[in-house]
């Protein structure tokens, strides 16, 4: 369910940021780049995230947790250069659509998963 929601949410920022992209042509060819980008993004939010965020946290404190918006932003930049690794038709050109994309996503998957929560 979280790579569906991850999906939409990545759809969102291609919709919204400029500089985030996905180049398949056919409509199959860019659900499948969502649903894949989604899970790349899911498995890094769930490995190398928390790993990330521990080390950064002197950064994160002097600057009120506003460094956690940068580290999020090399995290989505990462999954694109993942993507690209794996040929997978993904692109974030720069930090700056990195920084805003990863906000979309954020935002849009705290609203879906608050959505879709079962209690």
């Amino acid at each position: 369910m979280r790579v569906v929601l991850n999906a939409v949410a990545l759809w969102v920022a291609v919709v919204i940021v400029s500089g985030v992209e996905v180049d398949a042509t056919t409509t199959a060819g860019k659900i499948g780049t969502y649903l894949v980008v989604g899970l790349i993004f899911g498995v890094i939010n769930a490995t190398i995230r928390p790993i990330v965020k521990l080390l950064t946290l002197p950064l994160a404190i002097i600057t009120l947790g506003f460094f956690a918006l940068v580290v999020n932003a090399l995290l989505f930049w990462l999954a694109a250069a993942l993507s690209d690794a794996l040929d997978i038709p993904f692109r974030v050109d720069g930090f700056w659509a990195a920084f805003w994309g990863a906000i979309v996503v954020g935002l849009v998957s705290w609203a879906l998963n608050a959505a879709v929560r079962r209690d």
